[in-house]
């Protein structure tokens, strides 16, 4: 069973595939190579919808995409939608270093955050949605070299490392995308 992933990113494509595998090995996850539709989404299910309707309008394919972000208590939610482009542009660093400047004074009980995924499956007979929240909080500097975005400055709740410490494998079971992949696996296993 073919489903196409609304994302020119290869190295998703692979993370993904390998994830959904274990749970659904007869999925094959292919690649998308159709137009990028403008994400002017205002939620992440929004977002996700957009990207994997014109996936699945492109290819007939159903079709899954994601969007996540980051979600500040204290910043009201933000960067939220956002987080790609927090200081103005797709620089992970320049986000992060703005995401501890902006949050400087904020003593460590106030500096709760979550990682938030949301993925859109499309089919010809209708949407679904997945949405896994990963809790923790944001570090006072920076830490670890693991992950990307985000990860060297958010502290999973029960754990004193970043993400960005922790292996790829654990990142993988304990992340906001893993939690819904999961739910995501769990509805597609039962469909084929």
């Amino acid at each position: 069973m073919k489903v196409v992933l609304a994302s020119h990113n290869a190295g998703k494509l692979a993370e993904l595939a390998a994830i959904l595998g274990q749970s659904v090995p007869q999925l094959e996850l292919v690649g998308y190579e159709g137009p990028e539709p403008i994400e002017d989404g205002v939620s992440y299910l929004e977002n996700a919808l957009i990207k994997a309707r014109a996936a699945h309008a492109h290819t007939g394919l159903p079709a899954i995409a994601d969007d996540s972000g980051l979600a500040v208590e204290i910043l009201g939610g933000s960067p939220g939608i956002f987080s790609a482009r927090w200081a103005g542009g797709r620089d992970n660093v320049a986000n992060r270093r703005l995401l501890l400047a902006q949050l400087a004074d904020v003593p460590e009980q106030h500096r709760s955050a979550a990682f938030i995924c949301t993925i859109a499956l499309v089919e010809s007979s209708g949407e679904t949605s997945f949405t896994g929240i990963w809790p923790g909080s944001i570090a006072f500097e920076e830490r670890g070299t693991n992950g990307h975005g985000y990860d060297p400055v958010f502290v999973p709740e029960g754990f004193i490392e970043t993400a960005a410490e922790l292996s790829a494998e654990m990142k993988n079971q304990l992340s906001h995308r893993a939690m819904a992949l999961e739910q995501l696996a769990s509805v597609l296993a039962t469909r084929f």
